[in-house]
């Protein structure tokens, strides 16, 4: 026990050491009042009236909120649906701008090189 004076000298101040503490964390100060000793505030009281104003308001939130997705998903909806349009009609384009050339002479498929084999399409 360490015994300190004062700065008036006339009382003792017993201070008790406790060391440090086995984690090392020296800064951490001794806990004095247990978390129910704690004198807590009374939540504030609402009318029920203020209630049933509080509920309609976020009613209507949840209202608009849900119009709002709904409208979202159709955009997306739309969107992702000129999308497919779009590529469809891409692939027709590009089917009608072929230039197609119908080889007759089967020998000539022979004799042709893979690499040009490979751009070959069979078509009926």
């Amino acid at each position: 026990m360490v015994t300190m004076e004062n700065k008036q000298g006339s009382d003792n101040v017993s201070i008790v050491s406790r060391g440090t503490p086995k984690s090392g964390r020296t800064w951490k100060s001794e806990r004095t009042k247990r978390h129910s000793d704690l004198i807590r505030d009374k939540p504030l009281k609402t009318t029920w009236k203020e209630k049933m104003e509080i509920k309609a308001k976020q009613k209507l939130i949840k209202v608009h909120e849900k119009k709002l997705k709904e409208a979202k998903a159709i955009e997306k909806e739309e969107k992702r649906k000129r999308m497919e349009l779009n590529r469809k009609r891409k692939l027709e384009n590009e089917k009608n701008s072929e230039i197609l050339q119908s080889i007759k002479n089967k020998a000539k498929i022979k004799r042709t090189r893979k690499k040009q084999l490979r751009k070959l399409k069979a078509r009926k």
